[in-house]
């Protein structure tokens, strides 16, 4: 039998309505969610973390509370950025194990924990916080193609995990792409010289994603991820019911409930309809060019928006055949975040720049000096030598360089809130102005509905150019995502581009 981890509480609406869902749309499926006898429900980690307090201002901390008392039965994961915890940057060891073991105590009883260079120093603190606080850690394994990224070095990965104290292994498609073969070949391969359950994690982008997860079902894997179909398929998961019913009756089946299922996607169906002016077309559509490009779903949306602003759609190819490059130059990393976005603004610089690393971003010098971790394979030497000149990059775990940060925290936040705990001091370490403006948001009387109805309204606005914008909006209505950290030097950067740009054009006509 399979185990079915159910995303829709957490990637189905991070994936298709930027992770805008409110706890109290959670709320009526509960029990039914709960009753269901899913392996694990994800509903935490991730971008809903930095969401709940940016956009929502909401407590990540109450709804986690508030999911748990209402999913008693059903184990709780979260997805954990590893040393990133939930947010952009390394935080310190004191801060990684704070935050994990307030998250257990709170109710998460899965982490799955992983790092966007799969550098295993950069999972260790986490997954050891883990093991302590007694929920299971499930280290992860982030897919992807290049000539480093062999199935030898993804065993040897697992196995190094496993010594680390994993007690299971994640594999992360996170762009889509993992073909049912290799989906095979790479789980009979952990199962066999791993020892550990596998879960596969991927995403419906290139159409895909339901293929992979019946041939890792018949190789040995112990679960897969799906989301209830309302949510489900584009850059999310394969629907939760059709892989319940392509298994059903075989040695795999599920054994779930599909009238239970039919029943929840009804529910989730009038959810998906309230935020349906958040929900991107594009983000349901099937890409194969993924399978060539191999860039992510929220990754593409941010390029596009990018350009877009720069009033340079049309250079999209250019900037989907620069990506590989860049990539290859920074040592194949995944692509997920942050590298994601690492990758893509350096893409695009390039490409609107006219030559290629004229002007280089302060996250890609940061990432050649290793503050990132460990690089998959060699950087290129021109690039590195260009970045560093005479300095050298670290060679030792990036978290090595930060001193304890918990206290200090807390001492800031109580003299915003003089009774602050634990956890409302890791909000604010994770995320300091965000938290103030959320404090101030709520102690001043605005509620989450008010934001939420903005919200609403201004992608409704935008998307009817005649309509105006909610007064209420111009104060508090968000102006992204929230998943980029480096969102404003990456916007300057493509506006200094641009003048680059329109400066060369200028140059040329006289």
């Amino acid at each position: 039998m399979v185990g079915i981890t159910e995303t829709v509480l957490r990637d189905g609406h991070q994936s298709l309505i930027a992770t805008r869902m409110r706890t109290k749309h959670m709320l009526p499926a509960l029990e039914r969610l709960d009753a269901v006898g899913y392996r694990t429900i994800e509903a935490w980690g991730g971008a809903t973390f930095d969401v709940c307090l940016r956009f929502l201002h909401e407590d990540p901390w109450e709804r986690l509370r508030t999911l748990k008392r209402g999913m008693p039965n059903t184990p709780l994961q979260m997805l954990l950025r590893g040393q990133n915890l939930v947010g952009y940057r390394h935080y310190s060891d004191d801060l990684v194990e704070k935050f994990v073991a307030e998250a257990a105590r709170q109710g998460i009883g899965v982490f799955r924990v992983f790092d966007a260079l799969n550098d295993p120093r950069n999972m260790e603190v986490a997954l050891r916080a883990v093991k302590k606080s007694g929920a299971v850690a499930q280290g992860t394994i982030c897919y992807t193609q290049s000539p480093v990224h062999t199935l030898d070095a993804f065993v040897q990965l697992g196995k190094t995990l496993a010594a680390m104290g994993a007690d299971e292994l994640c594999l992360k498609d996170m762009a889509g792409f993992l073909p049912p073969g290799e989906a095979s070949s790479l789980t009979k391969a952990l199962v066999r010289e791993v020892g550990l359950p596998v879960v596969l994690h991927t995403h419906s982008s290139s159409g895909m994603s339901t293929l992979s997860c019946l041939a890792a079902a018949d190789a040995g894997a112990a679960a897969v991820d799906g989301a209830l179909s309302p949510f489900a398929g584009g850059t999310s998961q394969p629907p939760t019911e059709t892989l319940v019913g392509a298994m059903r009756g075989t040695s795999v089946d599920p054994k779930l409930d599909l009238g239970a299922l039919a029943d929840l996607a009804a529910y989730f169906q009038t959810v998906l309809d309230h935020y349906r002016p958040m929900l991107n077309l594009r983000s349901l559509q099937t890409d194969p060019g993924i399978l060539v490009h191999q860039v992510p779903g929220g990754m593409l949306s941010n390029l596009l928006s990018q350009l877009q602003e720069q009033d340079q759609l049309a250079r999209l190819p250019e900037v989907l055949q620069e990506i590989p490059r860049v990539r290859a130059d920074l040592g194949y990393p995944p692509l997920v975040t942050p590298t994601s976005q690492i990758v893509g603004i350096q893409a695009v610089v390039n490409v609107l720049v006219g030559e290629r690393y004229k002007q280089i971003t302060r996250e890609v010098r940061d990432y050649v000096r290793g503050l990132y971790g460990r690089p998959p394979g060699p950087l290129d030497p021109e690039l590195t030598k260009k970045v560093l000149s005479e300095e050298k990059a670290i060679s030792g775990r990036p978290a090595d360089l930060l001193g304890p940060e918990f206290a200090k925290a807390l001492a800031e936040v109580r003299q915003l809130v003089p009774a602050a705990d634990d956890a409302e001091a890791l909000s604010y370490a994770m995320f300091p102005m965000v938290y103030k403006s959320y404090r101030s948001a709520r102690d001043s009387g605005i509620t989450p509905d008010v934001l939420t109805a903005a919200a609403l309204g201004v992608v409704a606005a935008l998307r009817t150019p005649t309509a105006p914008v909610p007064t209420v909006l111009r104060s508090v209505a968000p102006t992204g995502t929230g998943v980029s950290p480096w969102a404003h030097e990456g916007r300057a950067k493509l506006h200094s581009a641009r003048r680059a740009v329109d400066e060369g054009r200028s140059h040329r006509r006289r």
